[in-house]
């Protein structure tokens, strides 16, 4: 159970930015997500093989950064949000040593459905790693 508070819709304007959230790109959080999210691909816990994929270390999978996405929105509504959609894509690979930190902003509120949406991205030291929108419904 957590103490903090979730955002009500009457309390959101358009163009409210959000707490950056900075986010240390680890080997465990990267090997951990794709395990936790059944993927086994090599190239996300074998170093050896993502080299030889030609990557210089193992990579982020998108159900792990779609799952970072999620707290970052939800750190900010609150627990209570409800999740309505989330479109996101790709750019720059998370490597372990990297930092990715994630900003966004209110980009358009929806009385009647008491729904809000984000835009955001996260960026590492090589560009955008994840850009997208994500809709939430407040109470």
């Amino acid at each position: 159970m957590t103490s903090k508070k979730t955002r009500r819709f009457d309390e959101v304007r358009a163009g409210e930015a959000l707490p950056e959230l900075a986010i240390p790109i680890t080997v465990p959080l990267i090997a951990g997500g794709a395990i936790a999210t059944r993927d086994y691909f090599p190239g996300h816990h074998d170093a050896e093989a993502a080299r030889k994929l030609g990557s210089p270390h193992i990579f982020m999978n998108i159900l792990t950064t779609s799952g970072l996405v999620q707290r970052f929105v939800e750190g900010w509504a609150g627990p209570g949000a409800r999740f309505g959609s989330l479109k996101i894509k790709l750019g720059a690979p998370n490597y372990p040593g990297d930092t990715m930190t994630f900003t966004g902003e209110v980009s358009g509120c929806d009385a009647d459905k008491r729904s809000v949406e984000v835009t955001l991205k996260g960026k590492n030291s090589m560009g955008n790693h994840v850009t997208g929108t994500v809709s939430v419904v407040l109470p």
